[in-house]
């Protein structure tokens, strides 16, 4: 009996205990939550630092892409961990760990050509959001962030020189094609993405029908520079920018420095170049909010391909291995499109043509800087249609007139 009565006692001391844990326990959370409400109220939204990763990156990028009226899916492509063959992977590991190229393909009419959208530095694929509509009317748009940019994979970045820099992207680009099995497709660049795009077609000529590079980088060398330029290479702020250049401070590394101020630099930058400062149409209030939130997002995460500055090219943007130097041996038909006021000098590819021994067209499009795409949508189309007029028309004779407003050079 005694035995019984300690026994029940015990089980409610137990059950008290258990109560009075809970209750603590209660106590203890609603202190927390307590505590990070007064957090939030002594700590200003402006002085919070805003999270970011590659399911960020997305979101933004969904957010953007919701403005479209085109049908798309979006897919994070395998392309293995590294080169068959290479001894260099993605990331100098012996990790066997797969990366991934974010890819949008939007919705196309049966038989259309197939055309590959590839960004330019510190951008990615959704720069091209404005463009999306009306070229997916006429071709079947594939778009994608390279590695190491915006929702796409981002390894640890470590090559060492310009050749392994070049493999680095060229080598995934087409890893990404065959795993998507794509040949006889239009590669268009962008900037430094005009640059890989052209490496890559000069590695790959059997998979690309014709190359568009628009504001392309790499066909100026070092010794092409002005002579305004090699004087302020003299000054101290010239030593100064030049060795920060060399030791690959990239822009990103300033977003990300700046914590919870990134988003306001993010912002006040897209609202000026993109706004008072266009060239062109400017961005309407949602554009330029659902931008401006993807482009810190794509900035701000983890530095991976924008480590690569250094390699490709010296300070001013001249190009360590300039195109210029393989005109000779292009096998692809190409077409250059600047904006009018593009800061990327055109002449580059002026002189480049003079070596090709393929066709090779260059247009100029009005009311467009290096963004022309963004500035300019409408002429950018047109000298994209006129580019490739020749996959997208049954009429020879069709489409053959240079748009108004255009110049061919």
């Amino acid at each position: 009996m005694n035995l019984s009565r300690f026994v029940s006692r015990l089980r409610m001391a137990e059950e008290i205990s258990k109560k009075t844990a809970s209750v603590a326990d209660s106590s203890s959370a609603a202190a927390t939550a307590a505590a990070r409400s007064r957090w939030k109220i002594l700590w200003p939204n402006s002085l919070r630092w805003i999270p970011t990763s590659t399911d960020y990156i997305i979101a933004a990028e969904k957010r953007l892409l919701s403005i479209l009226k085109t049908p798309y899916v979006q897919e994070q492509v395998n392309i293995g961990s590294g080169p068959p063959g290479s001894k260099i992977r993605w990331f100098r590991s012996t990790s066997n760990e797969s990366r991934y190229i974010n890819t949008v393909t939007f919705d196309a009419k049966e038989g259309s050509p197939t055309l590959v959208m590839v960004h330019g530095y510190g951008a990615s694929q959704g720069f091209f959001f404005r463009n999306f509509d009306a070229l997916a009317s006429r071709f079947r748009v594939i778009a994608i962030d390279q590695l190491g940019w915006g929702g796409s994979s981002r390894p640890d970045f470590t090559c060492k020189s310009t050749e392994e820099t070049e493999a680095w992207f060229i080598d995934s680009l087409e890893e990404w094609r065959k795993a998507q099995n794509l040949s006889n497709f239009i590669l268009l660049g962008h900037s430094f993405g005009g640059y890989v795009a052209a490496k890559y077609a000069l590695k790959h000529p059997e998979h690309v029908q014709h190359l568009v590079l628009v504001g392309s980088a790499g066909f100026s060398a070092e010794a092409d520079a002005s002579e305004r330029l090699t004087k302020f290479r003299a000054t101290w702020k010239g030593a100064l920018l030049n060795h920060l250049w060399e030791s690959n401070f990239t822009p990103q590394k300033l977003i990300r420095g700046l914590g919870p101020w990134g988003p306001g630099l993010v912002n006040r930058y897209t609202t000026a170049r993109f706004g008072a400062h266009s060239e062109g149409t400017v961005l309407t209030e949602e554009e330029a909010k659902l931008l401006t939130d993807y482009v810190y997002h794509t900035l701000a995460a983890k530095a991976s391909g924008e480590l690569c500055l250094k390699y490709i090219f010296s300070f001013g943007a001249f190009a360590r291995k300039p195109l210029l130097q393989s005109a000779s041996e292009w096998k692809v038909p190409t077409t250059f499109i600047y904006g009018m006021n593009d800061w990327m000098n055109y002449q580059g590819a002026v002189e480049a043509r003079k070596y090709m021994k393929v066709p090779c067209e260059i247009i100029r499009v009005p009311q467009g800087g290096h963004f022309v795409f963004i500035d300019n949508p409408s002429g950018f189309h047109s000298a994209v249609l006129y580019a490739c007029r020749k996959f997208i028309s049954q009429d020879s004779s069709h489409d053959q007139q240079l748009p108004d407003g255009l110049r061919l050079v």
